[in-house]
């Protein structure tokens, strides 16, 4: 089980950073940012394999579920 940024996001918000340089704005004049967006993943499989059993309440928060190798994306 993994709790973190988006990584997706972050890649859109570093672009769009790139895209303010090019454009001319100093590097210095543009805010650190924080990361907005956290997603929940979690591996059923190797919690079987740990004897944990992962409440429903928490499967249904999760954004990715895998069993098997096989992941699932639920929706936001």
């Amino acid at each position: 089980m993994s709790y973190g940024p988006n990584f997706a996001n972050l890649f859109r918000r570093a672009a769009d950073m790139v895209d303010k340089i090019l454009r001319g704005t100093k590097p210095g004049d543009i805010p650190v940012e924080q990361p907005g967006k956290f997603e929940l993943a979690i591996n059923l499989e190797t919690a079987k394999a740990l004897g944990i059993t992962v409440p429903v309440s928490l499967l249904a928060t999760a954004v990715t579920v895998r069993s098997n190798g096989l992941g699932s994306q639920a929706s936001e």
